[in-house]
């Protein structure tokens, strides 16, 4: 009974972030330049230096080109060198939002902040919404956070630095977008929508097929 009435409340939160996320996209196809944003965004903005430029840069670092392609398949390599075959298929996988971010963006079509409206740091290719950033922090970082949480093999050395290093990232990807001048705020909340969505399938498949087969520590 518990596992039913678990198996549907998890339905009906994925239902509620797809509807979510349908309702912001529409909304953001129809008015993509919000007077709400702009005012969200100069209020992050409005504390600046070269310092902190740096920093958001820095926590950014993972989802640039290529750099963010090549921190899945080291992550991947690392997993699966150590015996975790399976899981290291399962983060290979995230690779594959690359492709959704792409198509959604292309549909909505909503261009980038610009020097009009906010102070940019850093200037982007590629539509605006959703955030890419966010969705793939989301799904890799928050993937990684339960794999840690989940598993009994792995050590608790490793889980204690990567467990909290993926927190921050998932928390401080948004702001620093934002502040970056590189997003809307709606796109990042459309981008963590998405990434929750993408998350469900992710940690179903995984949990569904999951093999007791412990391995060596990383």
């Amino acid at each position: 009974m518990n596992t039913f009435l678990n198996r549907n409340t998890l339905i009906f939160i994925l239902a509620l972030l797809i509807a979510c996320f349908a309702a912001l996209s529409f909304f953001i196809a129809q008015h993509p330049i919000l007077p709400f944003d702009i005012k969200f965004s100069l209020f992050i903005q409005q504390y600046h230096a070269d310092w902190l430029d740096k920093l958001m840069l820095a926590i950014s670092f993972f989802g640039e080109l290529p750099f963010s392609l090549l921190s899945v398949v080291l992550v991947a390599a690392v997993f699966y060198w150590q015996k975790y075959k399976r899981e290291a298929l399962f983060i290979s996988t995230v690779l594959l939002s690359g492709l959704i971010i792409l198509g959604i963006k292309n549909v909505i079509n909503r261009p980038r902040p610009t020097a009009f409206y906010v102070r940019l740091v850093e200037v982007n290719r590629f539509q605006s919404y959703p955030s890419g950033h966010v969705l793939s922090y989301t799904l890799f970082f928050g993937f990684l956070i339960v794999l840690m949480y989940t598993s009994k093999t792995i050590p608790k050395r490793t889980k204690n630095i990567v467990t909290p290093l993926s927190l921050f990232l998932i928390l401080t990807i948004a702001p620093s977008r934002i502040y970056l001048g590189a997003h809307w705020f709606t796109d990042t909340v459309g981008g963590f929508l998405l990434g929750l969505i993408c998350l469900f399938p992710l940690c179903y498949f995984y949990f569904r097929k999951k093999q007791v087969n412990p391995s060596p520590g990383l």
